[in-house]
């Protein structure tokens, strides 16, 4: 199968025909079927377009394109038996719409006209293959092979093998798609597999901020792109999405790993489904669009900043009050710790600041949070609580705008960093956001459902962070960490919160977060 060779690709939709261009580009001659014989015509004409731009655009030659649509071969029937041995698929992948009887339905016709060494791959994105593969008279030739939109750019594409699918054809299929450009993870056969699995760490814990009113969607966009440095932040990718079809894959692998209160959905999203307000393909999602595509009513940064000469004490002995107190002097702040009107900042990790407020008998008035993770990036975060004088928030927010230039690098004095106030939460909200993406990757782990390196993998390929999960737990330090998944935990009494066997062994005992179990004798 790593050499080129003959597949079959049943259904000639966005995902089919991503697929068919991607193979038959890797050199494979591609029969291309659906139940419709129009859509494979389109999606023919399709790839010849996406082929030509390529051109175009000097990423291919002439000679190539002509050579791959030639490899794509169009066929009046998915069942069409081969003339012979020679021209018969050594795999088939199906792309039709994710219905459980119409996937089982097709295999099992195709068994009927295909030699059994046809190896049978669903591209199925929330089935269960092995569910599948029991309607058919021979499971074990069935495996999963989940890719993502748009195929030719995404580089990655899961293996799933099911209960009964033969010992050999996970490695055949790990080999043809990586010989094909791509790259590839093996992945249990469990609900959401890997990276939908994966990504519900960020847009479940992102909705609970949301329903606790901590900010604004905007708001908690700005962090995760700016603080945590993700491409998109939750609220924008929901809408790029679907909010219909992200809520249903929460609620899918919610469902399906028994009602994990790590992956507990929101109630905010039913409504907006029923109503229409599915992002960007309707017009309004958590955003409304214009006629362009174009978010139209993205709201202000927030307060006019105040006194930036307002004097300041930070609260605090730990690293992180360490490193506000030298950022704050790199900036030219006033520190002065004898100064009754002074602001009281205080550095929370997986704490709240009116814990603070009450364990260290500071004026309510006066002091507010700072997410410590916010501190080397471009973007402050400052928390308030419900006694915070509007007075301290202006000054406060006018101080951390001074501490930092383009990039969050620069203590230039008179250079100016974003800042954004947030309700007070435990953790604020970066913490939050990003126990929850290491957390449901260390259970995704701890179930042995993919390899440590797997899971870093196909979460950076597939949903574009800029770090693998439980590197980026790594990053901030296994036993850093589990301190903060203990303090939400403790502070918070959710469930949800509840720090990882993975996470809470290898701060034990010294182990990177990427360093896997050992195999048992």
């Amino acid at each position: 199968m790593g050499s080129p060779a003959r597949i079959r690709i049943v259904g000639a939709g966005v995902m089919g025909r991503g697929i068919a261009q991607w193979a038959a580009t890797a050199g494979h001659t591609v029969e291309l079927a659906d139940a419709r014989q129009e859509s494979v015509t389109e999606a023919r004409e399709f790839v010849r377009g996406m082929l030509e731009r390529a051109v175009a655009k000097g990423r291919t030659s002439e000679a190539e394109a002509s050579a791959a649509l030639e490899r794509l071969v169009p066929l009046e029937s998915p069942y069409s038996a081969p003339v012979d041995e020679e021209h018969a698929p050594v795999l088939v992948i199906e792309a039709v719409r994710e219905d459980l009887e119409t996937k089982a339905g097709l295999f099992t016709e195709l068994e009927k006209v295909l030699p059994a060494a046809t190896v049978f791959a669903t591209n199925t994105s929330s089935l269960s293959v092995t569910e599948i593969g029991a309607r058919l008279a021979d499971p074990s030739r069935l495996a999963g092979l989940h890719f993502f939109n748009p195929v030719p750019l995404m580089r990655i594409a899961e293996v799933v093998p099911g209960a009964a699918t033969r010992a050999d054809i996970p490695g055949a299929l790990t080999e043809f798609v990586e010989k094909c450009g791509h790259r590839a993870v093996t992945v249990a056969d469990t609900p959401g597999f890997l990276v939908n699995h994966a990504g519900r760490g960020l847009v479940t814990e992102a909705l609970a901020l949301l329903e606790e009113n901590v900010a604004e969607p905007a708001a908690l966009d700005r962090i995760a792109r700016d603080v945590l440095g993700l491409r998109m932040g939750p609220f924008e990718l929901m809408d790029l999405t679907g909010l219909d079809v992200t809520a249903s894959v929460i609620d899918t692998v919610w469902r399906g790993f028994r009602h994990a209160d790590r992956l507990r959905p929101s109630y905010l999203t039913a409504n907006r489904v029923v109503a229409g307000l599915h992002g960007r393909k309707t017009g309004r999602g958590w955003y409304a669009y214009g006629d362009e595509g174009g978010v139209s009513d993205a709201p202000g940064e927030g307060p006019e900043p105040g006194d930036a000469g307002r004097a300041v004490t930070v609260a605090g002995e730990d690293a992180a009050a360490g490193e506000l107190r030298a950022l704050l002097a790199a900036s030219g702040a006033r520190l002065d710790e004898a100064n009754p009107r002074a602001l009281v900042l205080v550095p929370t990790w997986g704490t709240t600041v009116a814990e603070a407020v009450e364990r260290h008998g500071l004026d309510a008035g006066r002091t507010l949070g700072v997410d410590p993770l916010s501190l080397a990036t471009p973007r402050r975060v400052l928390a308030v609580t419900p006694a915070s004088a509007p007075a301290a928030v202006r000054d406060a927010v006018a101080v951390l705008a001074a501490t930092g230039g383009e990039g969050g690098g620069s203590t230039e004095q008179g250079a100016t960093v974003a800042v954004t106030v947030v309700r007070d939460t435990a953790g604020s909200v970066a913490q939050r956001l990003l126990a929850s993406i290491v957390g449901v990757a260390a259970s995704i782990a701890e179930r042995a459902i993919a390899t440590p390196a797997d899971i870093d993998l196909a979460v950076t390929l597939g949903l574009g962070y800029p770090h693998g999960p439980l590197a980026w737990g790594e990053h901030v330090g296994a036993a850093r960490l589990l301190g903060l998944q203990r303090a939400l935990h403790a502070t918070t009494g959710d469930p949800r919160y509840r720090p990882t066997r993975w996470v809470t062994e290898r701060a034990q005992l010294g182990l990177p977060l990427t360093a896997p179990d050992a195999p048992l004798p």
